[in-house]
């Protein structure tokens, strides 16, 4: 009978208003919504990652300003707001002009500017984007007697695809510049302007000519604006937790691990509360499932690409510290991937150095993690991934069964499919190869580990043991482990409370496989 009466969960549905009319579940976050409108500034903009529930708020503070006080009734805000002013609203959904032309792109924006022209009228004249916009807000401001309110969901979203393409992204991007002009003409006929993405062109208008336009994105107050906390997820999902523990045969603790390890991790400013991936969390309560679900719904092939660009490997893509303005950088003056990672939501802040002012910056889960090496694969791997696949998981059978001469003869066999491809012939190919497939593994596993006497080159630590693994490239796996204990790399790990096995592997250059392997415990 409780399973029945749990409220469904809006897996995709980004209105506010279809949520509360449906009896969905919404974490409330109308908090942030009054604290933003009642602040003292006029333009913001924030930026997180897709599918973490920016177009959400965005159509929440459209109700609000349209003064629908009664889908609030029972939210925070209900609590906190003594009048309910209704504005006119002008609404931007950026995200329907993905992978367009520049005539696509600006018959898209005509169609939308549109739909309000038949509401609040046009101006003679008005036929350029610029000029359409400006109008709009004028006839609005005239018509109703209020000033106007301008929300742009996604707005960068015609530009991600061809961030790095010299000449498709000029293109466009001027076409987005022409659109947003209007905005800082009309500032005394706006009320509020907001805006989201997932990334800054410092070259749009938007952000060189409101010059008073406030990010919000690190602001500690809404660190929490999108995204579930720990705490929302408890207190408000509680029941959706039991019936998927009950479903999974696990215990109600059992599942909040599994939940965590999976979808948790994320950090937009320090300190912040933890939060969850909203899309994965809701997905998993929504098909009694704990799956890999933010990450397939989109293919990273910009971010691939920028890996390749910029020739981070695997290992480098966490594990980074940095100054904010390293990476929250306007993407025109992006000098490293670190940027578009964090941007994006492959990174997170994990910590942060108060006296330098730097962050540590990481990987946030294990969806994220797994979901990066999967996108890897054909890259330092193998295209074939059917046999990636296959060979993983027989890799892990033998990891969790403590076989690590079982899982070494199975990585042997599969490198002597996979076909010739460059950069083969050093040893730091085969470093990462295994990082990749570790990784996928779920296990966790650390590369380049100082110690006082030298680096480890690979760390692998399963719930039972910890691997000190040195490598080797057509050498021998005894040279291997003498390396091992000639520097005493154990040593370093003896707090780590699990038995430790020294591992030393010899690649062969011209088979291109594993050749020999030496396993020692200690």
């Amino acid at each position: 009978m409780e399973m029945q009466q749990l409220k469904r969960c809006p897996v995709g549905i980004q209105t506010f208003s279809e949520i509360i009319e449906n009896n969905y579940v919404y974490v409330d976050k109308t908090e942030h919504v009054y604290r933003l409108v009642h602040s003292d500034g006029k333009y913001f903009f924030l930026s997180r990652p897709r599918r973490f529930g920016k177009s959400l708020f965005t159509s929440t503070l459209r109700s609000y300003f349209e003064g629908r006080r009664d889908l609030f009734k029972g939210l925070v805000i209900s609590g906190l707001e003594t009048e309910w002013t209704e504005y006119p609203v002008l609404y931007f959904d950026m995200s329907r002009a993905k992978h367009v032309d520049k005539d696509t792109l600006e018959s898209m924006l005509g169609f939308q500017l549109s739909q309000y022209e038949k509401i609040y009228g046009k101006s003679d004249g008005a036929n350029k984007l610029n000029d359409r916009l400006t109008s709009l807000i004028m006839c609005a401001y005239e018509q109703t007697g209020r000033k106007v309110v301008v929300l742009v969901d996604e707005y960068d979203a015609p530009l991600l695809d061809v961030m790095h393409e010299e000449h498709e992204l000029p293109v466009l991007r001027n076409v987005m510049r022409n659109f947003y002009s209007p905005l800082k003409a009309c500032d005394p006929y706006l009320r509020f302007v907001f805006l989201t993405g997932i990334t800054k062109f410092s070259q749009l208008s938007i952000f060189s000519e409101l010059n008073n336009i406030s990010n919000i994105s690190m602001d500690e107050p809404y660190a929490a604006i999108c995204g579930i906390t720990e705490e929302e997820m408890l207190g408000q999902m509680d029941g959706h937790i039991k019936r998927l523990a009950g479903i999974l045969g696990l215990s109600h603790d059992e599942a909040v691990r599994k939940l965590k390890e999976r979808y948790d991790g994320y950090h937009f400013t320090w300190p912040s509360p933890d939060i969850y991936n909203p899309f994965s969390l809701l997905s998993a309560f929504s098909r009694n499932k704990i799956e890999d679900y933010w990450f397939g719904s989109g293919t990273p092939t910009y971010l691939i690409e920028m890996l390749r660009k910029f020739g981070i490997m695997p290992s480098g893509i966490g594990g980074i510290e940095a100054m904010a303005s390293e990476f929250d950088a306007p993407t025109e003056q992006m000098n490293s991937v670190t940027a578009l990672l964090y941007q994006s939501g492959y990174i997170t802040i994990k910590d942060y150095d108060a006296m330098f002012q730097s962050y540590l910056l990481d990987i946030p889960n294990n969806e994220v993690r797994i979901g990066l090496m999967k996108s890897l694969i054909p890259y330092y791997v193998t295209t074939d991934s059917r046999q990636a696949t296959s060979t993983v998981i027989n890799m892990a059978r033998a990891v969790y069964k403590d076989d690590m001469d079982g899982m070494l003869r199975c990585l042997r066999e599969f490198l002597l499919t996979v076909p010739y491809c460059d950069h083969t012939a050093y040893e730091g190919h085969y470093q990462q190869v295994l990082y990749i497939i570790f990784s996928l593994l779920g296990i966790y596993t650390d590369i380049e580990v100082r110690t006082p006497r030298g680096r480890v080159d690979i760390v692998m630590r399963t719930s039972t043991t910890l691997y000190v693994m040195e490598l080797k490239l057509d050498k021998s796996a005894v040279d291997a482990v003498n390396q091992i204990d000639l520097n005493d790399y154990p040593s370093r790990f003896v707090l780590c409370g699990l038995p430790i096995v020294k591992v030393g592997i010899n690649f062969d250059s011209v088979k291109r496989t594993v050749d020999s392997w030496k396993i020692e415990q200690c």
